[in-house]
């Protein structure tokens, strides 16, 4: 009598029945066996997939599959996953099936890939609040309204000179005639300059951050030894120049050489001395505005 049936056959008096094992139905003929669609009655909480004599539950993005159960989804919190500090730049926010990332509530906007943060650049868009005898300087999550003139004896040069992290405001000495005290004195040259730095997260090396290449004087090069120096700023030593030789210039380095948590603001004066014969002939001064963010990024 087994082989009357296709999965199972049940005695009963004067005759038989067949019946099947889960996940199948019996056929019309009453005998067969045939493949039970589950799906049909949608057990599970989101997607289901009928396979030969059983089903299996599947979720979308964003969700996992219950231990317990094994057809509830539950969402996946990705800003408390082991990589989720990184997903996104400033701060994660979970969200069912997904996670949003938001930057500062000022100063800052979504990037295109949706989890960096792109500082707004105020002075560019003219949504700053300085004055017409200030200058604006952009920094990282906001701007600065600083007067930088000209002192006595110097006349400004040109505009505002704009670099990818810096703005840099240059005076040239501009003597009266026969003032002696003026035309002696060495400095050629008082520089104002805006840098933005970043919170770096992780500090294991000096940070170069400003670049002072020499302007070769009158006098032959050979016969004169450039110093640089930071004479004033230098809180905590935090800071250090260097002098190195590069595509036959004399470049004064600048480097952070200690980190720096933010929000922080320091001046650094900064002097290159031209020296002939143990005098300073030639000095250029220049004086670096160095804002820190509270940020990495």
């Amino acid at each position: 009598p087994s082989r009357l049936c296709a999965h199972k056959c049940e005695n009963t008096a004067g005759s038989y029945y067949c019946s099947c094992t889960m996940g199948f139905k019996l056929s019309s003929d009453e005998r067969s066996c045939e493949d039970l669609n589950e799906c049909e009655s949608s057990p599970c909480s989101q997607e289901c997939a009928n396979v030969y004599g059983s089903y299996q539950c599947y979720c979308r993005r964003g969700y996992q599959l219950s231990d317990i159960d094994g057809i509830t989804c539950e969402d996946i919190d990705e800003c408390a996953l082991p990589t989720g500090g990184h997903i996104c730049a400033y701060r994660c926010i979970n969200v069912a099936g997904s996670f949003q990332c938001t930057c500062p509530p000022s100063g800052y906007k979504l990037a295109p890939n949706a989890r960096n943060c792109q500082d707004i650049d105020e002075c560019l868009t003219e949504t700053h609040t300085c004055s017409h005898n200030q200058t604006c300087f952009n920094i990282q999550g906001g701007f600065r309204c600083l007067s930088l003139e000209c002192p006595e004896n110097y006349r400004k040069s040109g505009d505002t000179v704009r670099h990818e992290k810096t703005d840099t405001i240059r005076c040239i000495k501009s003597c009266r005639p026969n003032d002696a005290n003026c035309i002696l004195d060495p400095v050629h040259t008082i520089s104002h300059t805006v840098i933005s730095l970043p919170t770096f997260r992780e500090f294991s090396r000096p940070e170069e951050i400003i670049f002072l290449r020499a302007i070769t004087p009158a006098y032959p090069t050979n016969e004169a030894d450039i110093i640089f120096d930071i004479t004033e700023g230098n809180l905590r030593n935090s800071f250090d120049i260097i002098k190195r030789y590069a595509d036959g210039m004399t470049v004064g380095v600048v480097r952070q050489v200690k980190p720096i948590i933010g929000p922080f603001y320091a001046t650094l004066k900064l002097e290159m001395n031209y020296v002939v014969g143990g005098v300073v002939s030639h000095r250029n001064v220049v004086n670096v505005h160095i804002f820190v963010s509270e940020y990495w990024f």
